[in-house]
C-alpha cells in the first residue's frame, strides 16, 4: 500500500514539473521581455545594433539568431527596398561594404541580390541578404525587433505594416522614425504597432510627449539631461539611448569603463543600443539590471 502512495506522488511530481515547464516554453522568450519592457522601467533593456554581428554579418538571420540565443532583448535592423520592392535588411544604401559588389540596393531584384554572400570581416559567408518577412518568422514569439525603417515613401510603409500584421508580430515591434511627425500617417494605417520617434532637442521632446504616449523615444546625447529624461518616464516612456562609437570603443579597450561612464552620465536612459550586446548583457546581469 505504502509503495503505491509513494509511486502515485512521484506521478503526480514528474506531471507537475513537465506541465510547469511546457508552460514555461510556450508562453515564449518575447513575453518576458515584453513583460519587462512595458512593466519593469527599473530594467535595462539591451539592444543589438545591426543584430548581434560580432561573430555573423551584420543584419543577417545569423546574427538574430544569435541575439535570440543569448538573451538579448531588442535586434535592430534596417530595411530598404529592392528593385522588385522587396523590403531586405541593409544599413547602407548600397550593398558595396556588405557584400563587396557595386550598386545601391534599388537597383537589383532581390533574387540578383541572392547571388552576393554577405561578408564577415571582409570574407564571404554562407550568408545572404534577408527578407523583412523572413526576419519576422525567426522573431516571432523570441525577441523584439526594432525597424530602423530606411526604405522611401509611403507605400514602403505600408507594406512593412502588411509584413508585420499578416506574421503575427505587431506587439514584438518598435518602428524607429526620424521625424516624429510620421507618427501620424503610420498610426492611419495601424494604429497597433508601437512606434518611436527620434527627439533631437529639449523641444522636440516635448513636443512628440504631447502627441500621445510611445513606448520608447530615442534621444541624443547632445541635449541629455535627467529633468527632460525623467519627463520622458514619467510619461511612461523608455529612455533609449546609444553606446555607438566613443562608449563601445572604450569599452572594447577596458571592461566596463564604457559602460560604467554611460551609466554614470544617462542616469535615466534604461535601453542601451551597441554594436556589444554580449558584453553588456554581462555588464547589467552582475549588476542586477537585467533577468
Amino acid at each position: 500500500m505504502k509503495r503505491c502512495f509513494f509511486i502515485v506522488l512521484i506521478l503526480c511530481g514528474t506531471w507537475g514539473f513537465l506541465h510547469a515547464q511546457t508552460t514555461k516554453s510556450s508562453k515564449g522568450k518575447v513575453d518576458l521581455i515584453l513583460k519587462d519592457f512595458y512593466q519593469r522601467p527599473d530594467r535595462i533593456m539591451v539592444a543589438a545594433h545591426r543584430s548581434a554581428h560580432t561573430h555573423y554579418p551584420e543584419n543577417s538571420l545569423a546574427a538574430i539568431k544569435e541575439a535570440i540565443k543569448q538573451g538579448i532583448d531588442i535586434a535592430e535592423i534596417d530595411l530598404r527596398l529592392t528593385k522588385d520592392s522587396v523590403l531586405v535588411l541593409m544599413h547602407d544604401k548600397t550593398i558595396t561594404r556588405t557584400t563587396g559588389q557595386k550598386g545601391e540596393v534599388s537597383s537589383f531584384t532581390y533574387a540578383e541580390l541572392q547571388k552576393f554572400p554577405l561578408l564577415h570581416n571582409g570574407q564571404p559567408t554562407g550568408e545572404r541578404i534577408p527578407t523583412f518577412k523572413e526576419v519576422l518568422l525567426l522573431a516571432k514569439g523570441q525577441i523584439m525587433i526594432d525597424v530602423d525603417f530606411k526604405a522611401d515613401g509611403q507605400e514602403a510603409a505600408r507594406q512593412a505594416y502588411a509584413l508585420i500584421k499578416s506574421t503575427g508580430t505587431t506587439r514584438q515591434i518598435l518602428f524607429f522614425i526620424y521625424d516624429h511627425q510620421d507618427a501620424t500617417f503610420l498610426q492611419s494605417i495601424d494604429k497597433q504597432v508601437p512606434i518611436m520617434p527620434r527627439a533631437h532637442d529639449a523641444a522636440e521632446t516635448a513636443t512628440i510627449l504631447g502627441m500621445g504616449k510611445f513606448p520608447a523615444i530615442h534621444v541624443d546625447p547632445s541635449f541629455y539631461t535627467d529633468e527632460v529624461m525623467m519627463d520622458i518616464r514619467k510619461a511612461g516612456s523608455r529612455v533609449w539611448i546609444n553606446a555607438l562609437g566613443e562608449i563601445d570603443e572604450m569599452e572594447k579597450k577596458t571592461e566596463n569603463a564604457g559602460f560604467d561612464l554611460l551609466f554614470s552620465t544617462y542616469k535615466q536612459a534604461n535601453v542601451i543600443q551597441t554594436d556589444l550586446p554580449e558584453q553588456l548583457l554581462r555588464y547589467l546581469r552582475k549588476k542586477g539590471l537585467h533577468q
